[in-house]
């Protein structure tokens, strides 16, 4: 399908731009997946400045490297985090703050969420959904890397518990003109850089 070429075009557009400028971090080579970058601990740093994160107690947040520092501070800041598996091969993933203390990094990776949480299928209503994105447009439409799990996380919530806020950390190279969609995909409603905070407009 024509929109699915225009989809892979765009992601191997931000995996070459971010390979091409140094943006790009461990865990490389970036394509074939969402993208650390540069930043993305400081862009975790200013999404806890949201009111949405301050009133959030239960965090959803995909397993992604670019989103550890996001797991990392919701530990921290004493909230249940829910993590999505890689690939949702093992389901999803609930850590307590208690069971982490000063051991929150090692929590936030996949293998510490595995070790220190437990493997559920039923968890508590998130308060704050944080995904990863390939690309982001302004509209809030995103673009994974293209196996359909954050949208499929997404909705997941969406359907048990109603609408949850969505936010996503990313470098301000991710966020483009125009990301093509489909009527399945999920929408952003916070998109977090290193330097700054938007909010989308429903």
């Amino acid at each position: 399908m024509q929109i699915d070429k225009e989809k892979q075009a765009l992601r191997e557009k931000i995996w070459r731009l971010m390979t091409e400028q140094g943006i790009a971090v461990f865990p490389l080579p970036c394509w074939g997946r969402i993208p650390n970058f540069v930043g993305s601990e400081r862009a975790a740093e200013k999404l806890r400045t949201t009111n949405e994160w301050k009133k959030a107690r239960v965090i959803f947040a995909n397993p992604d490297a670019a989103q550890r520092k996001v797991r990392e501070n919701a530990l921290k800041d004493r909230k249940i985090l829910i993590m999505a598996s890689p690939r949702l091969k093992n389901g999803y993933i609930l850590i307590l703050p208690e069971k982490t203390r000063n051991r929150e990094a090692y929590a936030s990776t996949i293998k510490g969420a595995f070790k220190l949480g437990t493997r559920v299928n039923e968890f508590p209503r998130p308060d704050l959904i944080v995904t990863g994105c390939v690309a982001i447009d302004k509209h809030g439409n995103r673009l994974g890397k293209g196996g359909g799990y954050g949208d499929a996380e997404i909705l997941l919530v969406k359907e048990r518990f109603g609408e949850v806020p969505v936010a996503t950390t990313v470098h301000p190279i991710q966020i483009v003109e125009h990301v093509p969609v489909k009527p399945k995909d999920q929408k952003v409603a916070i998109i977090v850089t290193p330097e700054k905070v938007l909010h989308i407009s429903p």
